[in-house]
């Protein structure tokens, strides 16, 4: 699938083969399907060329933008003249394979092979009591960001969940008319809002249609070259693109530690700095791709950029988002600048700004392009220092007593029935506690209305009850 897009990549350029005979480095972005140590020098073996370098990605969604600013910088240094950044997910054809119990035919890994570079923090995304609440996936954290939100907004769990349909039916409609997307049937608000026997409650607020969609099968690779290469190999002037400026930067890495769970400022940081080092502001992109991986984390991002996400007058994608447009795994933003270098072709006097994010609003990449050649050295920008300095609770890891409750999230088995809770709350010092539930009156209270604000109380077995 890489070399696929690979050479559809070069093609696209009007270089051909001639292009990827060039590229002195190959990136390719952490692949979750199966997690070669170096899978760039599979990729390269397919294609025929010999890279000098190879480089992969840690896991997370930022990974895509990090890569890609990582070569853009060595490009403007001098140190390479073209380079190609791929990534690839093939979950649909491993989940099928899995239900019929065979493997694919895929090559295996190989654990002594090692790239040239590694980009990214390994880290481990959450400490020993959040995991024992049960934060072990995004598919849980989100929806505690989310109701935090809800929270904040007041109003009933349907009527919330009614303004995030009519959140997510803005991005059902760009993806109907992105000819990748891997679902281009457009549900309505109301459809993505509601329960049903296609449309399940999965963790409280969120309906299925309200996840990212991860059995896709997609790909998809951008070419980085200076425009000496561009314009030996006669690339034609009007499909070229500019990288103007990234950020980068992380959040308080683990959850208990942020200073609330319905903000983002680190996310704030990494995009409005790169929007700064390109000269502009937020109003000044005409083409936005906020990373979709939930509603809670466009929100959140929007938040920082500013923006109204139910009133903006432009899309909030150019893809239709993860949800409907797919990019699974840790892609997504690859596909969002394949997309955006399309929309800046056409609209040549533009610029556009796309985000993304790793674990659970953890990493923060953001990145701004334009077809307009640079009136500034490209700039990428380091916020971690800055974000690292903001404000923070204490993680009241193993504490029991009295606190305030703050946010909570309820899984559901497949017959939509509750099953276990993850609850957070403020102790009197300001600490944050975090705790699992499977008692049943509780799990039908949590959706009832929000309990933040309410009493509550941490047991030393890790469970919590809300008076």
């Amino acid at each position: 699938m890489c070399a696929e897009v690979i050479n559809s990549a070069s093609h696209d350029s009007g270089a051909g083969s001639a292009l990827l005979g060039r590229a002195t480095a190959l990136g390719v972005v952490d692949i979750a399907s199966r997690r070669w140590t170096d899978p760039a020098s599979l990729i390269a073996k397919q294609l025929g060329i010999e890279p000098k370098l190879t480089l992969r990605t840690q896991l997370g969604g930022d990974g895509p933008l990090r890569l890609i600013a990582d070569l853009s910088e060595r490009i403007a240094r001098g140190e390479l003249d073209c380079a190609i950044v791929c990534g690839a997910e093939a979950l649909a054809t491993l989940a099928k394979a899995m239900r019929s119990g065979t493997e694919p035919d895929w090559p295996a890994p190989d654990d002594s092979a090692a790239p040239g570079a590694l980009l990214g923090n390994d880290r481990a995304p959450a400490t020993d009591a959040e995991s024992a609440a049960n934060m072990i996936a995004p598919i849980i954290v989100y929806p505690l960001f989310e109701y935090a939100l809800w929270a904040n907004r007041g109003g009933s769990i349907e009527q919330h969940r009614e303004q995030l349909g009519l959140l997510w039916e803005r991005f059902a409609e760009v993806a109907e008319s992105n000819p990748h997307s891997w679902t281009r049937e457009l549900p309505t608000a109301e459809a993505i809002a509601a329960t049903s026997q296609d449309n399940r409650l999965v963790t409280l607020p969120y309906t299925k249609l309200l996840n990212s969609n991860i059995q896709t099968d997609q790909a998809a690779a951008v070419i980085l070259c200076s425009q000496e290469v561009a314009r030996e190999l006669g690339v034609a002037r009007d499909r070229w693109v500019f990288p103007l400026a990234f950020g980068h930067s992380e959040e308080h890495w683990f959850v208990s530690s942020r200073e609330r769970l319905d903000r983002s400022p680190a996310m704030g940081l990494a995009a409005r700095g790169a929007l700064h080092a390109a000269g502009m502001a937020a109003d000044d992109a005409a083409h936005l791709d906020i990373y979709s991986c939930f509603p809670s984390a466009v929100q959140m991002a929007c938040h920082e950029l500013g923006i109204d996400p139910w009133n903006e007058s432009r899309p909030l994608t150019v893809t239709g988002g993860l949800s409907f447009a797919g990019g699974p795994g840790n892609n997504y933003a690859t596909h969002a600048v394949c997309a955006l270098v399309e929309r800046l072709r056409e609209d040549p006097d533009s610029a556009g700004l796309s985000t993304a994010v790793g674990w659970y609003m953890t990493k923060h990449a953001a990145a701004v392009f334009a077809a307009g050649a640079p009136e500034r050295p490209l700039t990428n920008v380091d916020a971690r220092a800055e974000a690292g300095a903001l404000p923070s609770r204490l993680p009241a890891e193993g504490r029991s007593g009295s606190a305030t409750a703050e946010a909570a999230t309820v899984v559901y088995d497949r017959e939509g029935q509750p099953t276990v809770a993850t609850l957070t709350g403020i102790f009197e010092d300001g600490s944050r506690g975090v705790a699992h539930s499977t008692e049943p009156d509780l799990l039908h209270q949590l959706a009832g209305e929000p309990i933040t604000g309410r009493p509550m109380t941490f047991a030393r077995d890790g469970t919590a009850s809300v008076a």
